[in-house]
C-alpha cells in the first residue's frame, strides 16, 4: 500500500466524526492540506511550491502564536488530598523510646556497672573505688557445672587495646572471627566448653564478657539491646553489632581514648 494513501485513510474517520469542528482546527487543516497535496500529486512547479510554502508558514505562525501558557495559580489542585512536597522529609529517629512502665535507669546489677542499662563505669572510677578485678559465671555445655572466673581489669584491657589498635583498620567495622567464635575454657569435669551465663538482658555482665572476649556468645537480640541503650544503630549483621559492642564498651572504660579513632 502506498504510504501517501495510508496517511489519507488514517485521517478519514476523524473527518467524518466532527467535520465542522475539525475544519476550524488549524493543525487539522495543515495536515489535511498535506494529505490533499499527496493524493492529487500536485506538480512540483515553482508556483505550487511557493503556495505550499506559504501555507506552511501560515499554520506554523498560528501554532507559535496561540498565546502564553496558562497560569498555574488559575488552576487549583484537582486533588487536594494529595499535598505537594514541601522539601526534604525529616529523618525518623532511629532510637526508639522505652515501652510504658520501663525506665532507662535500673538498679546496678554489679559494682562495676552503672545504674543505666548496658553501661559500665570507666577505669578511673573503678581504680578510685579499689575495683581492680571482676568476676562472672560460666557453665559447662554438657554437665552444666557452673564456675566463677575472675579477671584482672588492667591486664585484660591491655590485651584488647593492643588487638584493636593493631587490627582496627583491617577489621572494616566488622568483628573478626576470634570475636565471633570465642575460644572458651574447658570444663574440669568432662572437658567440654564453658559458655558464659547470660540471663536477662538488664542483668548481663557486659564488662565480664568484653574482658573475657566472650561477647560473641551473646544472641543477636542481646546485641541489639546493647546498641539500643547505648544510642548505636542496631540494624545489621551480627558481626557488625558485635564490633559496635566491643568498641563501645572499650570507650566506656576509656572515655578519653585511645578507642576514639
Amino acid at each position: 500500500m502506498d504510504p501517501k494513501r495510508l496517511q489519507l485513510n488514517l485521517w478519514t474517520p476523524s473527518i467524518s466524526s466532527s467535520s465542522s469542528s475539525l475544519e476550524q482546527n488549524p493543525y487539522f487543516s495543515y495536515c489535511h492540506l498535506l494529505s490533499i497535496d499527496h493524493k492529487h500529486h500536485l506538480p512540483s512547479s515553482p508556483s505550487n511550491l511557493n503556495a505550499t510554502k506559504g501555507h506552511h508558514q501560515e499554520f506554523l505562525h498560528l501554532d507559535l502564536t496561540l498565546g502564553p501558557p496558562p497560569d498555574p495559580s488559575s488552576n487549583p489542585n484537582p486533588n487536594p488530598a494529595v499535598a505537594a512536597p514541601t522539601g526534604r522529609r525529616a529523618r525518623a529517629n532511629p532510637f526508639q523510646k522505652l515501652k510504658g512502665g520501663k525506665s532507662e535507669t535500673i538498679t546496678a546489677p554489679y559494682p562495676w556497672a552503672t545504674t543505666r542499662r548496658a553501661r559500665v563505669h570507666d577505669l578511673n572510677y573503678l581504680q578510685s573505688n579499689n575495683i581492680r578485678t571482676i568476676n562472672g559465671q560460666v557453665e559447662c555445655k554438657v554437665c552444666q557445672t557452673v564456675y566463677t572466673i575472675e579477671y584482672d581489669i588492667e591486664e585484660k584491657l591491655k590485651g584488647i587495646k593492643d588487638f584493636v589498635l593493631g587490627n582496627r583498620w583491617r577489621m572494616n567495622d566488622r568483628a573478626p572471627k576470634c570475636w565471633m567464635y570465642p575460644r572458651l575454657d574447658n570444663c574440669k569435669n568432662c572437658g567440654s566448653s564453658l559458655k558464659p551465663v547470660i540471663g536477662k538482658k538488664r542483668d548481663i555482665n557486659w564488662l565480664f564478657l568484653v574482658l573475657g572476649q566472650m561477647l560473641g556468645c551473646c544472641k543477636l537480640s542481646d546485641l541489639k539491646y546493647f546498641c539500643k541503650h547505648t544510642k548505636n544503630h542496631r540494624t545489621g549483621a551480627k558481626n557488625r553489632l558485635l564490633y559496635i559492642a566491643y568498641i563501645e564498651l572499650c570507650k566506656q572504660l576509656c572515655p578519653h581514648g585511645p578507642f576514639h579513632l
